[in-house]
C-alpha cells in the first residue's frame, strides 16, 4: 500500500517546526525515526496533511554526561546508540539492557529514545527503564522549555502531556552508589515482538546487605500507561530481602497491575507474569 499525499517539511530550527505544528493543527505529527509513524500512514489508515521532520535540527541526538554528572540524551537519538553507548552501558546499565530488547537491529537503527516515549505504549520498552531511572523529559514550546518527570508524560494510550510541545531529550540521575536495576519482559517471541508485560526493577541495600534502602518498581503493558508499582516498593522496606518479601512484591505488584486481555494474553495472563517477572527481577539485583 502506497502512502497518502501528505506536506513533508524538515525545518532547522525548533521555532519553524512548533509554527508549522500551529499552521496544520491536528493534521500535523512529527516525525522521528519514522518506524511508527510512517507504519500507521502506510498500513493503518493514518491520514495527515503534514509530515513535520525533526532530524535536521541539531542539537537533538547527542549524548553526553551533564556538569552534575546525569545523563543528558537527545530525543533523536537512535535507539541502537542508546543500546551500544559506553556511557550509558557504565553508568546507567538498564537502559542500555532495555534498548537492546527492542525489535529488531534494523528497527533499532531507525527508531529512537524519543520516539518510543512520544508513541506512549503502555508496552513500551524504554519507558519502565527510564521510570526507574526518574528520568525527566525536556519540552520546548511556546513559552521555552519545561522538564517533565517521565511519569507526567504519559496521559493514556497514545497520548501525552506535551500539549504541542515537541520533545527534546531526556535528563537521567547518576544511579544511586550500590544500586542495581534490571529489565525483564515476556512477550511470545525473543525478538521483534511488543511485551505482553514488562518489569523493572532498581533497588539499594542498605550499609547492612540485609534490607533495601531504597526500591523502584515499573511495570509495563499492563496498564493503560507506564506505572510504578508504589505499594510494591514500599512492602520492600525495612523488611529482611529473601524469598518471603519478594513473594509478597511480587503479589503487590501484579494487583497494581491494570491490564487489558487481548489475542495475546488475558488479563488474568498479564497479572500472574506482573508478578513472575517482579520475582524474577528481584531476585536479580538481590543475588
Amino acid at each position: 500500500m502506497t502512502l497518502p499525499p501528505f506536506r513533508y517539511i524538515a525545518p532547522v530550527r525548533l521555532d519553524d517546526a512548533l509554527d508549522v505544528l500551529s499552521e496544520y493543527g491536528s493534521e500535523a505529527r512529527v516525525m522521528a525515526g519514522g518506524t511508527d509513524i510512517l507504519v500507521a500512514m502506510r498500513e493503518r489508515g493514518l491520514r495527515l496533511g503534514c509530515l513535520v521532520d525533526l532530524k535536521h535540527i541539531p542539537g537533538l541526538a547527542e549524548i553526553r554526561v551533564g556538569p552534575s554528572g546525569s545523563l543528558e540524551i537527545g530525543a533523536l537519538v537512535p535507539v541502537r546508540d542508546v543500546e551500544r553507548s559506553l556511557i550509558v552501558r557504565d553508568g546507567w546499565g538498564i537502559l542500555a539492557s532495555a534498548a537492546g530488547m527492542l525489535a529488531s537491529v534494523q528497527v533499532r537503527n531507525k527508531a529512537t529514545l524519543g520516539g518510543n516515549i512520544c508513541n506512549a505504549s503502555p508496552a513500551a520498552d524504554l519507558a519502565p527503564p527510564l521510570l526507574v531511572l526518574e528520568a525527566r523529559a525536556t519540552a520546548f514550546g511556546r513559552e521555552g522549555e519545561r522538564s517533565i518527570p517521565i511519569g507526567e508524560l504519559f496521559a493514556g494510550p497514545g497520548r501525552t502531556t506535551l500539549n504541542g510541545d515537541i520533545l527534546t531529550g531526556f535528563s537521567i540521575p547518576p544511579m544511586p552508589a550500590g544500586a542495581r536495576a534490571t529489565y525483564v519482559k515476556h512477550g511470545p517471541r525473543n525478538a521483534m515482538d511488543i511485551a505482553i508485560a514488562g518489569v523493572a526493577v532498581l533497588a539499594l541495600p542498605d550499609a547492612s546487605g540485609r534490607q533495601w534502602a531504597e526500591v523502584r518498581i515499573a511495570l509495563g503493558a499492563v496498564a493503560p500507561t507506564p506505572i510504578r508499582a508504589r505499594a510494591a516498593e514500599g512492602a520492600l522496606l525495612g523488611v529482611p530481602i529473601g524469598p518471603d518479601s519478594i513473594a509478597r512484591a511480587a503479589e503487590l505488584a501484579a494487583q497494581a497491575a491494570s491490564p487489558i486481555g487481548d489475542v495475546r494474553g488475558s488479563a488474568g495472563y498479564r497479572r500472574a507474569m506482573v508478578a513472575a517477572l517482579t520475582r524474577r527481577a528481584l531476585e536479580e539485583v538481590s543475588a
